[in-house]
């Protein structure tokens, strides 16, 4: 029999962000993890998400302020850059960039708001339809490298990593729990913290959670997105400004896009539709296929609005956002099993803070936004 005080289960962002607040703290912690950290069935992977400040709510925008300080502390202690500067351009109706920039000026977060005939100057490889927001402070973060950074730091501290280990069952077993693997492995633990993303909606039931806490329990969208590589324009780069990263959002487009990251070859811009691929019950229903309407939706998307890129994909992938009904966390503890759940459509961004919260929530700190907890999400963070 094995025994742990705390067992965080999952090793994607949340996760190894968790395990590393925790052995840092000088806890005994176990990670579980069905494959192995950040893989291609999760949504960890990869070396190219968005870093970015602008929000409509003032609350997320100080959030990743905070979350800031421990990327900078990531990169301090590994030695590794894990977010590259871009800049963020934010247009479209939908998007409303004069009031993100209204949240940006009370946030004190650099930024310029520009007209299009101004964007269009200095990005002439994007086309804007509306107002444009430009912030320098945002960049693309690299998801992969960041996940095997955490868990590294964790380890130094004295946390287990043990890869494929798929929990099938939690059961209450006296002042804890034991944790049984598919494979007929077990585990005991004081406490435990769920961080299995697009997993949890399968796995809920098998946690012994309370029935009150499963009721109230926002419901839990999981979708199989699409993203695509489109080659840079070899006679504009030379002349453009780089690239930022952007979101365009109108009444008929939800689109956004980053310069590709290493797994990409750095040769082109990640472009996907938000929220645009198909729904699924879980993680375990992917199968990672594209979608051949999604693609077209993308590529004529480009053609109009990316002169910058050849509208062909050089690369593709699928990963996997699970969304709230209104895109806010769930970071909760009951009867000392702590449930996360970042939603990774944006919870990628905030991966250090949202571990330290885990962290909070499993030891005793109540140091959470009541937006995010079970019970208290009828508020709205301030």
């Amino acid at each position: 029999m094995n025994t742990s005080k705390y067992v965080v289960v999952g090793a994607g962002l949340a996760g190894a962000a968790t395990a590393w607040h925790l052995a840092s703290r000088d806890h005994e912690v176990t990670v579980l993890e069905r494959s192995t950290p950040a893989n291609k069935w999760g949504s960890s992977h990869g070396s190219a998400r968005i870093f970015r400040y602008a929000y409509p709510e003032l609350g997320y925008t100080r959030l990743v302020i905070d979350a800031k300080r421990g990327w900078d502390e990531l990169e301090r202690l590994s030695g590794r850059r894990l977010i590259t500067p871009t800049g963020s351009v934010d247009h479209g109706s939908v998007r409303r960039p004069r009031q993100l920039a209204e949240v940006l000026q009370s946030a004190g977060v650099e930024h310029e708001l520009l007209s299009p005939e101004q964007a269009q100057h200095r990005w002439p490889q994007l086309v804007f339809d509306t107002e444009v927001l430009w912030h320098p402070g945002a960049g693309v973060l690299d998801a992969e490298t960041t996940v095997t950074t955490m868990a590294e730091l964790a380890v130094t501290q004295g946390a287990q990593i043990r890869t494929g280990w798929e929990l099938s069952s939690v059961t209450r077993s006296g002042n804890g729990f034991r944790l049984s693997s598919s494979t007929g492995e077990v585990l005991e633990a004081e406490r435990i913290i769920v961080c299995a993303g697009g997993w949890l909606p399968a796995l809920l039931s098998d946690l012994s959670l309370p029935d009150a806490f499963v009721q109230q329990m926002p419901s839990l969208q999981v979708r199989q997105e699409q993203a695509y590589h489109f080659p840079y324009q070899k006679a504009l780069e030379a002349s453009a400004t780089p690239w930022p990263t952007f979101i365009h959002l109108s009444e008929n487009l939800q689109i956004y896009g980053l310069p590709g990251g290493r797994d990409a070859r750095f040769q082109g811009q990640k472009v996907a539709k938000f929220n645009g691929g198909k729904v699924l019950s879980s993680a375990r229903a992917q199968d990672q296929l594209m979608d051949e309407s999604n693609r077209q939706q993308v590529m004529e998307y480009v053609t109009r609005h990316l002169p910058g890129v050849v509208p062909e994909p050089y690369a593709e992938t699928t990963c996997l956002f699970t969304n709230t009904p209104n895109e806010d966390f769930v970071l909760d503890t009951v009867d000392n099993i702590t449930v996360v759940s970042p939603c990774s459509g944006h919870g990628g961004k905030f991966a250090p803070l949202i571990g330290e919260m885990a962290a909070d929530l499993a030891t005793g700190r109540d140091q959470v936004p009541e937006i995010f907890r079970v019970f208290g999400r009828h508020l709205r963070i301030q």
